[in-house]
C-alpha cells in the first residue's frame, strides 16, 4: 500500500521559516514529479511547487516564487517544501503529491498519489 506522510506543519509567524517533509512508502517515486498543493478554507486545492523526476525542474506559483524552495531526496523517498518567509496568506492545508509521470506536474490531475495534509498556518 502506498503512503505519502506529511510532516512538519504547524504555527511560525509571519517573517519566519518552516520546512514540510513528505515521505512516501510502499513505491519509490525516483522517476516521478513530485510536488506540493495548499487549500485555504472555503477555497479550491491548489498549486504551490513541484519538482521534476531529475530534480532539474522546478515549478512555482507565482505567489510563493522566491519565499518556497520545492527539493527531494531520492534515495530517503522523501521531497520538501522550505517556506522562507511565509505570510498569513500562506496559511492553508498543504498536501504532498507524488507519482506525476507525464512531462507535466503542475495540475492535481497530473499527481496519482496524495498525503493527508498538514495544516500550516501563519501568524500575523
Amino acid at each position: 500500500q502506498v503512503q505519502l506522510v506529511e510532516s512538519g506543519g504547524g504555527t511560525v509567524q509571519a517573517g519566519g521559516s518552516l520546512r514540510l517533509s513528505c515521505t512516501a512508502s510502499g513505491r519509490a517515486f525516483g522517476n516521478s514529479g513530485v510536488g506540493w498543493f495548499r487549500q485555504a478554507p472555503g477555497k479550491e486545492r491548489k498549486f504551490v511547487a513541484a519538482i521534476s523526476r531529475s530534480g532539474g525542474t522546478r515549478s512555482y506559483t507565482e505567489s510563493v516564487r522566491g519565499r518556497f524552495t520545492v527539493s527531494r531526496d531520492n534515495a530517503k523517498n522523501t521531497h520538501y517544501l522550505q517556506m522562507d518567509s511565509p505570510k498569513p496568506e500562506d496559511t492553508a492545508v498543504y498536501y504532498c503529491a507524488a507519482g506525476a509521470y507525464s512531462d507535466t506536474f503542475t495540475s492535481i490531475q497530473d499527481y496519482n498519489y496524495w498525503g493527508q495534509g498538514t495544516q500550516v498556518t501563519v501568524s500575523s
